[in-house]
């Protein structure tokens, strides 16, 4: 069990367990990763390119009294993968939850994607998250507990043209997660799909300069008026954790109630 440092923090209902968080050095993935980290639980945090910002985020994780481990990892590589898992594993002993949160969100015409653009896109946004649970999934199994959480987007569920690749794979990250569900719930294990609409983070700013103004229109016929954060979703991420749960192979539109289905 994890000794953690009482800072007047909330309740801490992670505290023992570890959570993987893939794409954790910025945007979503460092809301949940911290999210996970507030709640007690040590994180396992991965990036491919920028050590320096999965360091800010481990630094960030350690002043909240838990313990963080970075391991740089390409996810599209499984035997990277597996070597990122295997770290886990040897830092902290068990890994309860993998949150699978990389992805592309190329714009391309249908007949303008190319075979290499098409499984550059699938590798990234789908296979990434089977090769993680196929590296976390025997050591859960074993331990007869686990959290599998798929972080997926609107595009595969509301349908956008020049998309063709990415509404693909974001829409196949839930069937996967099914999947999973199906064949490992007997062990204790659920598989959840996380679907969030427009959220206020730093890749939205970059990939859409002026993209308040563009959803100024659509926040005010949101049920909850205003974009969704990081913060949203690690809330979301910590539910689908929680324990006991009898929440598996669903699908939840984080989305401010923009779409209810």
């Amino acid at each position: 069990m994890t000794t953690t440092v009482d800072q007047g923090l909330p309740s801490r209902p992670m505290a023992g367990r570890t959570a993987l968080v893939t794409g954790s050095g910025r945007n979503l993935g460092r809301g949940i990763a911290l999210g996970f980290a507030r709640a007690g639980a040590d994180v396992v945090l991965n990036g491919h390119r920028d050590r320096e910002a999965l360091e800010r985020v481990a630094a960030e994780a350690r002043a909240l009294g838990v313990r963080a481990h970075c391991a740089m990892a390409d996810v599209t590589d499984p035997r990277q993968v597996q070597a990122m898992v295997d770290e886990g594993l040897a830092q902290f002993g068990r890994i309860d939850v993998a949150v699978s949160n990389v992805g592309l969100r190329p714009r391309q015409a249908f007949l303008d994607i190319s075979v290499e653009d098409w499984r550059r896109v699938i590798e990234t946004s789908l296979s990434s998250a089977f090769y993680l649970a196929r590296a976390v999934l025997p050591h859960m199994r074993e331990r007869r507990f686990g959290r599998i959480i798929h972080m997926s987007g609107r595009d595969g569920f509301f349908t956008y043209a020049n998309r063709a690749h990415n509404v693909t794979a974001k829409a196949g990250l839930h069937a996967l997660a099914k999947a999973i569900a199906v064949e490992f719930g007997e062990y204790n294990i659920t598989a959840n799909t996380i679907a969030p609409g427009k959220m206020d983070t730093e890749r939205d700013e970059a990939n859409y300069p002026n993209y308040r103004a563009l959803w100024a229109e659509a926040v005010k016929t949101m049920p909850l008026r205003r974009l969704g954060t990081p913060e949203d979703a690690a809330q979301c991420c910590l539910f689908l954790a929680s324990e006991p749960s009898w929440v598996t192979g669903q699908l939840i539109h984080l989305n401010g109630g923009e779409s209810m289905y």
